[in-house]
Formats: C-alpha cells, structure tokens, sequence
C-alpha cells in the first residue's frame, strides 16, 4: 500500500472505523491472493497429469485429456482446444465465440484476467 492516511481529524470511533475497514480489506486481498495460488496450483498440476498421459500411446484420441471420458462419434464427440491443442470432451469445453473455437476447462481458467497477475 505504501499510503499513509491522515486520521488526526477524525473522532476516535470514526478513526477505529476506519482501522477496522483497511484490517477487513488487508484479510480480504490475503485470502484472494491465497485462492489465486491455489488455483495456479491445481492449473499447474493439470498440465502436469495431462503431459503424462498424453504420451501414452494414442490415448487422447480416443480419450477426453480433463476427464479421461472415452469419445464417442455422436454422444460424446471429440473437440480440439484452442490454446492446448488436446482433444477434449463437450463436458470438459465451452465454445468461445470470439474466438470461434472450443476451448478445455483449464485453459479456460488460465485466460481469466486475474489469473494475469
């Protein structure tokens, strides 16, 4: 924060007010940047299972990469992502329309503006 804040024309309560306000936001900002690492975490190792079982002979051909749902060609049909390249299942994707493609859960996660920081 670095900001220093002038509280000598306050009351007492309104000062205390004021402390209690800039204490919740300091826990408020320490738990977001907590769920954001963890989400990094779980992203992280995502990729790490999906790496290992795409070297498995042929086994995102005929598998979904998130879920390891087999394809089928009319229940459940296979999609390519985006951004990954792996073929992915109708559940584990959602169509991006500025895109104009498929793109999985994961990568979909990693695109989210606060994932930037």
């Amino acid at each position: 924060m670095g900001r220093k804040l002038d509280l000598s024309g306050l009351t007492d309560d309104e000062a205390e007010h004021v402390l209690k306000v800039v204490q919740r936001d300091m826990k408020l900002r320490k738990k977001e940047e907590e769920r954001l690492s963890e989400m990094k975490q779980e992203l992280a190792e995502e990729g790490s299972r999906c790496s290992i079982l795409s070297k498995q002979h042929r086994f995102n051909e005929h598998c979904c990469i998130r879920c390891c749902a087999p394809f089928t060609f009319l229940l459940n049909p296979k999609r390519q992502c985006l951004d990954c390249q792996y073929n992915v299942c109708k559940t584990c994707c959602t169509y991006s329309k500025r895109d104009k493609a498929w793109l999985c859960s994961a990568c979909q996660k990693g695109r989210l503006p606060f994932m930037a920081c």
